[in-house]
C-alpha cells in the first residue's frame, strides 16, 4: 500500500474509532440515564407507576393482551397478581392468579365500582389503571397482601363499634400502635376527625386529604405508607399510618423503544463520521507526506533539499506565498529550512573535526612513538651486551629512559585531565580563594626558579584581596600553563607581565609577552587540542595540550579566555572570571 494511501487509511480509521467511541459511550450513558429515571419513577410510585408502565406497554392483538415476560416476572417475585378485565367485566389475561383461588373470572358493575372506591378486593390491596390505548377501554388490576391492611381490619373487628374504637379498647389499641410506631385516625363522612389514637409524631403532619391521596398514589416520596378500611355501615374511615421502609430500587425491565431509538442515533452520527473521516485523512495527509520526503532526503545525506521542484509547486504559489490547505505548517515548513541550515553546517563541521582529528592522530602518534623508540633501543642495548656499558653510561641510558617516561605518563594525564574537565562540577572542589595571592604566589615560583633566570617577570596587583569562587588546584594549574607556554614557546630574554585585577565586575588575568607571537592560522586553533602548530622549532616538551587544558579550565569556572597575538609583536592573553558583587577596592585593569 503506498504512503498516501496508508496514511489516508491511518487518519480515517483513527477518526472512526474516535466517533465509535464517542457514540458508545453516549449510547450508554443515555440508557443509563433513561433506566435511571424509569427505575427512581416506578420505585416512587411502585405499584401505582409499575401498573402504569404495564398499561402502557402492553399490546393487544386479536382480542388477546401481551405484555413483557419481565412484567410477569417482577409481579411474580412480588407474590403480586394482574388481572386484565374487558369492557364486558369478563378477565381476559392474567398473571400468577393460580394460587389466589378466590378470584373471579368476571366482575359486576357493583364490584368494579367497590374495589375502584376501597382500594381493596377481600383480603387483597387492589390498584386499578384504565387504559384507552385500543378499540375497547381495558381495566387493569395489580392487587397483592397487605399485612398492614390486615392489621387495620383486624383491629377494626377487634375494637370497633358502631365505626369507632370502643373507650374502653384506647388505651390498649394506643399502646399496641405506639410499639409498632403507628397511628390511626377515624375520619367520618363529612371528613370529620373523630378519634386520633397512637404515636403522636404523626399528629404534628396534619395531612390535608390530598396528601392522603398522593401517599396512595406514590408512596415512596413519603416517609409514610397510609391503608384505610371504610365500614359499610357507620360510613366511617379507619386510616392507618405506618413508618415507610425504604426497599431495594427496582428496575424497569425493559427498554426497547429507548434502545432503538439510540441505535438509530448511532448509525447516522456512524454515516456523518464516515465523510468527515477521509477528508480530515486526505486534508492532514498530504503535508506529512512531503515532510516523510524530506526525512527519506535526509537521510540519505541530502540536506540541502527540503522540498522537491514538484513539492514546491504543489506547496507555494507562483508569488512564493503558501497555499491555503499547508498554512497550518508554515512554522514546520519553516524550522525544516532552518534545520537544513544547520545540518549543512554541522556536516561541514564534522568534516572539518575529522580532519583535525585524523591530524592530531598522527601528531599523538609521533608523539608517543618517538620516546617509545628511544626507551625500546636502550633497552635492545642494556639486553644484549649490559657488562660492555659504564656505569656513568648506564646512568645516563637510566635517565634517558625516565625522562622519556615521564613525557609520556604527562600526555596520558594531559588526556585524562582534559576528559575530567568535561564532567563539569562532579571533579571540583570550589571555595572562597584570593585571586591576586594565588597568582603572585605562581609568579613568585617562575621567579625563584634558577632555570629561568634568562626570562624577565614582571607583576602587577594591588595587595587588597580579590575574592573568587574557583578550585584552588585548577587555577594554579591554569597558570603553570600560561607561564610555562610563555617560556616555551619564546627565547631567553623575553619580558613576560603578569596583571590581576577587576574589570567590568569581572576578576582579570593578562599574561603579555614580547616574544615571537603566533600566525593567523595557530592563533585559530591555539585552543584546539586536536591541531599541532607548525612552529618546528619549538621545544618538543611537553604534551601540547596546554592551552586546550588551560580553556577547558576557564570554561569549567564560567569564565572567558582571549588571546591576541601576531608573529614577532608578543602575545597578550585575557582571562576573565566571576567575581563577588562586592569585593574590596581592587584596582580596575
Amino acid at each position: 500500500m503506498k504512503i498516501q494511501r496508508r496514511m489516508a487509511f491511518h487518519f480515517t480509521y483513527q477518526l472512526i474509532f474516535y466517533a465509535l467511541l464517542i457514540l458508545a459511550i453516549t449510547l450508554v450513558a443515555c440508557i443509563l440515564f433513561f433506566q435511571n429515571m424509569t427505575s427512581n419513577e416506578i420505585r416512587r410510585n411502585f405499584p401505582v407507576g409499575a401498573l402504569q408502565q404495564i398499561a402502557q406497554e402492553a399490546t393487544y392483538k386479536g382480542g388477546t393482551i401481551q405484555i413483557s415476560p419481565e412484567w410477569e416476572k417482577l409481579i411474580k417475585e412480588k407474590g403480586m397478581w394482574l388481572q386484565v378485565v374487558s369492557a364486558e367485566g369478563a378477565v381476559i389475561y392474567t398473571v400468577n392468579t393460580t394460587p389466589h383461588y378466590a378470584l373471579p373470572a368476571s366482575y359486576s358493575i357493583a364490584q368494579l365500582l367497590d374495589i375502584q372506591e376501597t382500594r381493596t378486593f377481600e383480603t387483597f390491596a387492589v390498584h386499578t389503571q384504565l387504559n384507552f390505548s385500543f378499540q375497547e377501554p381495558l381495566l387493569y388490576m395489580l392487587g397483592y397482601q397487605n399485612s398492614d391492611l390486615d392489621q387495620l381490619v383486624a383491629w377494626f373487628d377487634t375494637y370497633g363499634q358502631h365505626g369507632i374504637v370502643r373507650s374502653e379498647e384506647v388505651p390498649l389499641l394506643d399502646q399496641r400502635l405506639r410499639q409498632s410506631g403507628s397511628y390511626l385516625q377515624v375520619i367520618n363522612p363529612e371528613s370529620q376527625i373523630v378519634q386520633s389514637i397512637g404515636d403522636e409524631a404523626y399528629v404534628q403532619k396534619a395531612y390535608r386529604p390530598l396528601d392522603i391521596l398522593a401517599i396512595q398514589q406514590s408512596p415512596s416520596n413519603y416517609d409514610t405508607n397510609i391503608v384505610t378500611h371504610r365500614d359499610q355501615l357507620s360510613r366511617m374511615t379507619w386510616i392507618l399510618y405506618t413508618t415507610h421502609a425504604a426497599g431495594t430500587p427496582l428496575k424497569h425491565p425493559v427498554m426497547e423503544t429507548a434502545t432503538r431509538a439510540l441505535v438509530w442515533f448511532a448509525g447516522l452520527i456512524l454515516l456523518l463520521a464516515l465523510p468527515i473521516s477521509i477528508w480530515h485523512g486526505y486534508r492532514y495527509g498530504q503535508p506529512l507526506i512531503l515532510f516523510a520526503g524530506w526525512f527519506d532526503r535526509m537521510r540519505k545525506g541530502q540536506y540541502d533539499q527540503v522540498l522537491t521542484a514538484k513539492d514546491v509547486r504543489k506547496v507555494f504559489r507562483r508569488n512564493g506565498t503558501l497555499r491555503i490547505s499547508y498554512r497550518l505548517y508554515k512554522e514546520v515548513i519553516e524550522s525544516f529550512y532552518q534545520m537544513t541550515h544547520q545540518l549543512t553546517q554541522t556536516e561541514k563541521e564534522r568534516e572539518r573535526l575529522e580532519k583535525a582529528q585524523a591530524e592530531w592522530m598522527s601528531g599523538i602518534s609521533h608523539d608517543l612513538r618517538t620516546p617509545l623508540a628511544t626507551i625500546q633501543g636502550y633497552g635492545y642495548m642494556l639486553e644484549s651486551l649490559p657488562e660492555q656499558w659504564s656505569h656513568e653510561e648506564m646512568r645516563i641510558m637510566g635517565a634517558t629512559i625516565r625522562e622519556k617516561g615521564d613525557y609520556m605518563l604527562e600526555l596520558i594525564s594531559d588526556f585524562s585531565l582534559i576528559h575530567q574537565l568535561k564532567q563539569g562540577d562532579s571533579i571540583m572542589k570550589v571555595r572562597e580563594i584570593d585571586l591576586i595571592e594565588l597568582v603572585r604566589c605562581s609568579v613568585l615560583k617562575y621567579v625563584n626558579d634558577t632555570m629561568m633566570s634568562e626570562y624577565q617577570f614582571h607583576y602587577v596587583g594591588e595587595e587588597c584581596p580579590l575574592l573568587i569562587q574557583a578550585d584552588e588546584t585548577w587555577l594554579l594549574r591554569l597558570m603553570d600553563n600560561l607561564l610555562s607556554n610563555a617560556v616555551k614557546h619564546n627565547p631567553p630574554g623575553v619580558i613576560i607581565t603578569i596583571s590581576v585585577g577587576r574589570m567590568n565586575d569581572m576578576a582579570c588575568i593578562r599574561v603579555i609577552d614580547n616574544g615571537k607571537g603566533m600566525d593567523e592560522e595557530t592563533l585559530h586553533h591555539l585552543f584546539n587540542r586536536y591541531y599541532r602548530g607548525t612552529n618546528t622549532e619549538e621545544s618538543t616538551e611537553g604534551s601540547g595540550l596546554g592551552m586546550s587544558i588551560a580553556k577547558t579550565i576557564v570554561e569549567a569556572h564560567g569564565g572567558e579566555i582571549q588571546v591576541q597575538s601576531k608573529v614577532w609583536q608578543g602575545t597578550k592573553i585575557e582571562i576573565l572570571l566571576p567575581a563577588y558583587a562586592k569585593n574590596p577596592d581592587v584596582s580596575r585593569l
